[in-house]
């Protein structure tokens, strides 16, 4: 079964902003990670090697500050990647979605279609259909 199975009298839109930002998720990645890094390392070098006790409070509080910010980090570029991907994806061809044929789509029926009925529909429809 082929899922995208494109449309044939569709257009494509032009790309945009989506496609600038897809080619630079990657840099995006690696610096949004190694800054908060380099500046953690910073600061570990900066410190004594045997810190008191609310030093090495303060380190591991600087630690989980920074890890949280690069799991936030990365969160967004993920978000920011999939609406990337979307918007790819809607400004393309488009794309046959579902063959059903829906029955009561614009005159509702007085009694609900068996499912024998919209087998036989189904199928006629398909036989109908050029490949």
């Amino acid at each position: 079964m082929n899922w995208l199975k494109k449309l044939s009298p569709t257009r494509s839109e032009a790309s945009g902003l989506e496609w600038t930002l897809w080619r630079k998720l990657p840099l995006i990645l690696l610096a949004g990670t190694a800054l908060p890094l380099m500046g953690l390392g910073a600061v570990h070098l900066l410190t004594d090697p045997e810190p008191s006790a609310q030093q090495a409070r303060w380190l591991q509080l600087a630690d989980y500050v920074v890890g949280g910010v690069i799991v936030f980090h990365w969160s967004m570029v993920l978000t920011l990647g999939i609406g990337c991907v979307i918007v790819i994806v809607m400004k393309g061809p488009g794309y046959v979605a579902d063959g059903y044929l829906v029955s009561h789509s614009d005159k509702p029926r007085e009694v609900s279609e068996t499912d024998e009925e919209a087998a036989m529909a189904r199928a006629s429809a398909v036989k109908e259909q050029p490949e």
